[in-house]
């Protein structure tokens, strides 16, 4: 009789682990066909129609580099508040910085400000219990996202990984960065991490807004609407952009989309920044089909000072045909490198959480912000020559002469590919 108990619980733990290790939706299998360029109206309209909101105008961007002006902006912008606050997150630890940031917060709550908090549960484990005690006496709401419970067991694996900051809705932050020590300074040495953030003004605010409410009403079964989070936002600029999200309960497979929609679309140059690069064949396939028809693909990727190595190993195992195609790898030297970026023909600005591998793809909420503006591109390219200064370009010949370890390791990336 006891072989009964131990089979149930057998293939119960099975169940668990399948439903954990895959999105359930039909995944994205035969590749984008190049139908027009990025510069043709038809890439803006297919972007803005295909992936979500419609693209929208009067939007201002101010790009912030390292923690050392991340951090300062971001306080400022919770010490303006004046009606709400929403804040979304994957990384939540302890540090000075994040009780900086949680005092900022429950100080806003006991002016009568509304501040709601999601902080993913995996995301906030290092975090000092004493932040939760000091916001949730001040008033703020807080959850945390798919903590462990009986009724969502099937779901642990996934995660929330936006950054999201929307002050009175009208406000926007956006990027990288988690709250840690890791990203405060200014990348000037292997403890503070290079980063990049975004502080966003104008309608596209709403957007972010919008993105923030789909994770807090399936974490709350709460809406929350009206002017004081969704206010008549004048023009603050002239930028086209739209944010958009991506979930395993619905649309997991819009970033790859966007990525491979872009990559596609591409004619003179795509430009890279990806702290987790592990891309799967398809995308491979478009990236190396972009450079054979001449588009000039540069990528930079973290060297050895990273905090998965697993991760990088693999992403080293799947740059054959991309070196062979004549893309151009580099790995950054002085610290961790944790931006998030792609500049396609010097147009497209695609900035947010999503990391290029197949854990964002498939099975992580994330949420970008894509932005149309030659200059504000062309900004954005130039902090990347920068980066690509501190970097060191791995060539086939290099690559091909990695050590034997690396080479058997790519054996096993198929095997670990969904999970990195």
């Amino acid at each position: 009789m006891l072989a009964i108990p131990i089979t149930a619980f057998a293939t119960l733990v099975i169940i668990l682990v399948i439903a954990n290790l895959s999105s359930g939706e039909k995944k994205i299998e035969h590749k984008i066909e190049r139908l027009y360029a990025s510069d043709d109206p038809q890439f803006l309209r297919s972007m803005g129609l295909l992936l979500g909101p419609p693209v929208i105008s009067g939007n201002r961007f101010e790009m912030l580099l390292n923690g050392d002006c991340i951090f300062p902006s971001m306080l400022e912008g919770i010490r303006s508040a004046r009606e709400t606050i929403t804040f979304e997150t994957f990384i939540y630890w302890s540090g000075e910085i994040g009780e900086q940031i949680a005092q900022a917060l429950a100080d806003k709550a006991r002016e009568g400000v509304a501040v709601h908090v999601l902080l993913d549960w995996v995301g906030s484990s290092k975090m000092d219990r004493r932040y939760l005690s000091l916001l949730r006496d001040a008033g703020v709401e807080v959850i945390q996202y798919h903590k462990p419970h009986w009724t969502g067991l099937g779901r642990m694996n996934d995660r929330t990984h936006r950054k999201l900051l929307v002050i009175d809705g009208r406000i926007g932050f956006t990027g990288g960065v988690g709250i840690a020590p890791e990203w405060t300074g200014h990348a000037e040495n292997e403890k503070h991490w290079r980063d990049t953030h975004f502080r966003v003004a104008g309608p596209v605010v709403g957007h972010m807004q919008a993105v923030f409410m789909d994770n807090w009403v399936k974490a709350t079964g709460n809406v929350l609407h009206g002017p004081a989070y969704f206010p008549d936002i004048e023009p603050m600029g002239d930028g086209l952009a739209h944010m958009f999200s991506s979930s395993p309960s619905g649309g997991s497979d819009d970033m790859q989309l966007m990525y491979l929609m872009a990559i596609t679309a591409a004619t003179h140059s795509i430009h890279l920044a990806s702290a987790y690069f592990v891309p799967d064949k398809l995308t491979i396939n478009a990236i190396v089909e972009a450079a054979k028809r001449g588009v000039k693909v540069r990528i930079i990727t973290p060297g050895k000072r990273i905090d998965t190595h697993t991760v990088r190993e693999a992403s080293r195992a799947c740059w054959g045909d991309l070196l062979k195609a004549g893309v151009e790898m580099f790995e950054y030297q002085p610290t961790m490198f944790h931006c998030k970026l792609l500049v396609v023909d010097e147009y497209l600005v695609s900035v947010g959480s999503t990391n290029f591998d197949s854990r964002s793809f498939k099975l992580n909420d994330e949420a970008n912000l894509n932005i149309y503006d030659r200059d504000f591109a062309k900004q954005q390219t130039a902090i990347f020559a920068d980066d690509l200064t501190k970097s060191q370009q791995v060539t086939l010949e290099a690559w091909m002469r990695r050590p034997f370890t690396e080479k058997l390791i790519e054996k096993f990336v198929p095997l670990l590919d969904t999970q990195l």
